[in-house]
């Protein structure tokens, strides 16, 4: 009986609209291009130049750049990261798609990223101690794990986080 209403029930619930949201079909290389996207137009030109976007592995600023945020490549399906490389700016944006099972993985080496910047900065450079301090890390509906610690955090986060809610979408 349960079978019947189920089957009944369906084709209303899909005309008006109720159905279940789909999973998204992004794939890897779609989801690093939003990802890569999203930060360019949420940073300025001179941010752009100053901090590339790496967006694999293979990218020769990779190896660095991994390291400093403590990720491994293995536990990204998709990334985009950006940070200094030099301990004169508390500066990481990074949007990064976990692989299977590796949320907490990420999400704590974002997570130690932060904290080594703080470290870093406590006994001078008080306004990049602030800035790493306010560092924003969050899983967005998606799974996307997004980190944004730069000056003017909460207007480049939200900027990154519609641009990729947005991608999800269409």
């Amino acid at each position: 009986m349960k079978r019947f209403f189920s089957l009944t029930l369906l084709p209303i619930l899909l005309l008006t609209g109720c159905s279940p949201q789909p999973e998204s079909q992004l794939t890897a290389q779609k989801r690093t291009e939003l990802y890569q996207s999203a930060i360019q137009n949420a940073r300025d030109q001179e941010e752009n130049d100053a901090f590339p976007i790496v967006t694999s592995d293979a990218d020769d600023m990779a190896p660095l750049l991994l390291e400093l945020m403590g990720l491994s490549a293995g536990d990204m399906s998709a990334f985009a990261i950006s940070a200094s490389a030099m301990n004169v700016r508390a500066y990481g944006v990074a949007a990064v798609y976990p692989a299977e099972g590796k949320d907490g993985a990420v999400k704590e080496a974002l997570l130690g990223f932060v904290e080594r910047q703080k470290q870093n900065f406590e006994q001078y450079l008080a306004d990049q101690y602030d800035i790493a301090n306010n560092a924003r890390l969050e899983t967005l509906e998606d799974g996307t794990i997004l980190l944004v610690m730069c000056d003017g955090q909460d207007e480049v986060f939200t900027a990154i986080r519609s641009v990729i809610e947005a991608g999800q979408k269409g």
